[in-house]
């Protein structure tokens, strides 16, 4: 017969509380609660007797208190890993089950919002109950829900004593960072940054010491980048720039038109400026989408996540997530972003790194962990370093 324990523990946040259940091996416990401070360690207390049914322990089978040493110096600022910690969630239902699951394949020092765990679960429109989850949440800590955040990076609602200053105060311990994404905002800080990458990633360091000409667009908008990125999509820089020069003379005075003008325009007319049919039906699908909200104004987006603007901007006609990343590296100047599916990148990363063959996209996603969070840096200076070689072959 199962049977259930708990016991109090004091930390740098106050006393907490685990249960565990022990089962027929009580070698292998499983953790049922983890309850954070109340407002006294009586509350703490009866919250966790009352919640798990269990009694009172002064003696913890040993990977309990092993476990309780590891919250204790994680909460001291020693970052620790719970991933390999047995749980018995028994008590939550499916949905919940894969939320938790999701959650605690966070890493320490980072976030997520509900929509992303909503789309990592392939249930893009479900972020509200992801929340309503997370806020049933019976093992605090192990199953991270203080590193989900709300929309936009807002730090969002906390369902324990001390709400918002307890989520607050467990993110500054992890030196998590929340609000609006980092962002390249000029050259120096591309420079400082690519100072630091390079400690973090000695093999880059040919790459980082090229004089870097690449310029950031950082103050066009969402509409008028995708504009200009569908009309250059699979062209020459030349023949991109005379088509888009046509189009632009459809639209005397203006630098591109406005999306109801775009969709007000007939298709001949776009054609015989030089688009594709496909591209056509691709830009009157950004219009429409920027009428209807789906593509962010230039307000909005900086509060964006780069995983809910590549998921917003992915179901644009003819846009897919290279296009998209390609406006958070030059037109929001996002800090960790990491096109994988370029080949031209992926070639100069085997060429960088002394490997025989190309490596794959999942192979480069693995490679690149290490260059977080300042994996857009390395991709420019990677790409750089492309037509630093160019030049010096001529």
């Amino acid at each position: 017969m199962m049977q259930v324990a708990y016991c109090l523990f004091e930390t740098a946040l106050g006393p907490c509380g685990i249960a565990w259940s022990e089962g027929e091996d009580s070698q292998t416990p499983s953790v049922v609660l983890l309850k954070l401070p109340d407002a006294t360690a009586k509350l703490t207390e009866a919250r966790i007797a009352r919640n798990s049914g269990a009694r009172k322990s002064t003696t913890p089978p040993q990977k309990i208190a092993e476990l309780i040493q590891r919250i204790g110096k994680h909460l001291e600022g020693d970052a620790q890993d719970f991933q390999d910690v047995v749980l018995d969630l028994n008590g939550a239902g499916p949905f919940a089950r894969l939320v938790y699951e999701e959650a605690r394949k966070i890493p320490t020092g980072q976030t997520r919002t509900y929509g992303d765990l909503a789309r990592a679960l392939n249930k893009p429109l479900a972020a509200r109950a992801v929340g309503q989850a997370l806020g049933k949440n019976p093992i605090a800590l192990i199953i991270p829900c203080h590193r989900i955040l709300a929309a936009g990076g807002k730090i969002g609602g906390f369902s324990t004593y001390g709400g918002l200053d307890t989520k607050t105060r467990m993110l500054a311990i992890e030196g998590a960072t929340y609000g609006p994404p980092p962002t390249i905002k000029s050259t120096k800080d591309l420079q400082r940054l690519a100072a630091r990458l390079g400690a973090q990633a000695p093999q880059l360091a040919r790459c980082l010491a090229q004089p870097l000409t690449m310029k950031l667009k950082l103050k066009q908008s969402p509409y008028a980048s995708l504009f200009e990125a569908i009309v250059h999509q699979q062209l020459s820089p030349k023949a991109a720039s005379t088509i888009l020069a046509r189009v632009k003379s459809v639209y005397p005075g203006a630098t591109i038109p406005e999306p109801l003008e775009l969709l007000e325009t007939p298709d001949q007319v776009l054609r015989d400026a030089g688009l594709s049919r496909a591209k056509t039906t691709s830009l009157k699908d950004l219009a429409a989408k920027t009428l209807d909200g789906t593509v962010p104004s230039s307000k909005e987006i900086v509060s964006l996540s780069d995983e809910e603007i590549t998921q917003r901007l992915i179901s644009i006609y003819g846009v897919g997530r290279w296009t998209v990343e390609m406006l958070l590296i030059f037109n929001l100047g996002r800090m960790d972003v990491f096109p994988v599916d370029d080949y031209a990148l992926r070639k100069i990363i085997a060429e960088v790194y002394g490997m025989d063959e190309v490596p794959s996209p999942k192979e480069v996603d693995a490679l690149g962990e290490s260059w977080r969070p300042h994996r857009t840096v390395a991709t420019l200076y990677l790409w750089n370093f492309i037509k630093f070689q160019g030049a010096g072959d001529n």
